[in-house]
């Protein structure tokens, strides 16, 4: 399989940790490919007509794609125990944690619109405090709910992926929330983490 992916996309990083966490990466062809709304990328179109990275290449079937449904297909590879609990609450809790997650990466993709990408003159400062309000929001709302003694779920690589990601950038902080940084700093240093470093500058 081939991997369509970007060393410093939060969701393209996502579903190779969890190739990693399954113990699947070595089946998937890791292939770079610089995406944004402004720059289209020809080959990475032709795969999703979003134009957008993680893309999954499968070489008896169509391609698949969010990191979401990549994921939701690895999960279905390995004879482990699956990172998509099957039934019962546990699985609504990691769903909803990966939603948060997933929902936290996109506000700070558009809170960088809104502070470095877009044009100066182009800029809407009340959309980038509102931005800001929803992250700050989502951490203390993660804060609160983290269950730290779960067993590992997709909820955990989606939010793990995602903080990283906020710091690499430079996005609002969250070290000030004492359990969200014990948990980070302690999946930073998964085996998963340590192989898909981010790296790199946004192209547009």
């Amino acid at each position: 399989m081939i991997l369509y992916y970007q060393t410093h996309s939060p969701f393209a990083r996502k579903a190779l940790v969890f190739a990693h966490e399954v113990g699947i990466a070595d089946r998937l062809e890791v292939i770079h490919h610089e995406t944004s709304p402004t720059l289209r990328n020809a080959r990475v179109y032709a795969e999703n007509p979003l134009g957008k990275v993680p893309v999954l290449l499968r070489p008896d079937a169509s391609p698949i794609f969010d990191s979401d449904v990549i994921c939701a297909y690895l999960d279905t590879l390995h004879d482990g125990r699956k990172l998509l609990p099957q039934d019962g609450e546990a699985r609504w809790q990691a769903l909803r944690l990966q939603a948060v997650a997933q929902g936290l990466a996109q506000t700070g993709i558009a809170l960088r619109w809104e502070t470095e990408r877009r044009p100066e003159k182009l800029r809407y400062g009340a959309l980038a405090d509102g931005y800001r309000e929803k992250i700050e929001a989502s951490y203390d709302w993660i804060e609160s709910t983290l269950d730290d003694e779960a067993p590992l779920h997709i909820g955990h690589i989606a939010l793990a992926t995602t903080l990283s990601w906020m710091a690499f950038r430079h996005l609002p902080p969250f070290r000030s929330r004492a359990l969200l940084t014990r948990w980070f700093e302690a999946f930073e240093k998964r085996v998963s983490m340590q192989a898909t470093p981010l790296s790199g500058d946004t192209h547009d």
